[in-house]
């Protein structure tokens, strides 16, 4: 399964620890993903992966 969020798009990032000596390695940092279930129109839930900010603003707006 895609780490990626289904309504925003979010995704994996990519960037450098930077150490005191100014060394650099590679770091990935995740998206926060929850499975959550929502209602479709015919009547039937689904799954989907959403990241947690934009499930706050989806709670938010309802």
């Amino acid at each position: 399964m895609a780490k990626r969020c289904v309504f925003s798009g979010k995704g994996p990032m990519v960037g450098n620890n930077v150490s005191h000596a100014n060394n650099k390695t590679k770091k990935r940092s995740l998206p926060n993903l929850r499975v959550v279930r929502i209602k479709l129109e015919d009547g039937t839930t689904a799954k989907v992966r959403i990241a947690a900010s934009t499930l706050r603003t989806m709670k938010k707006r309802s």
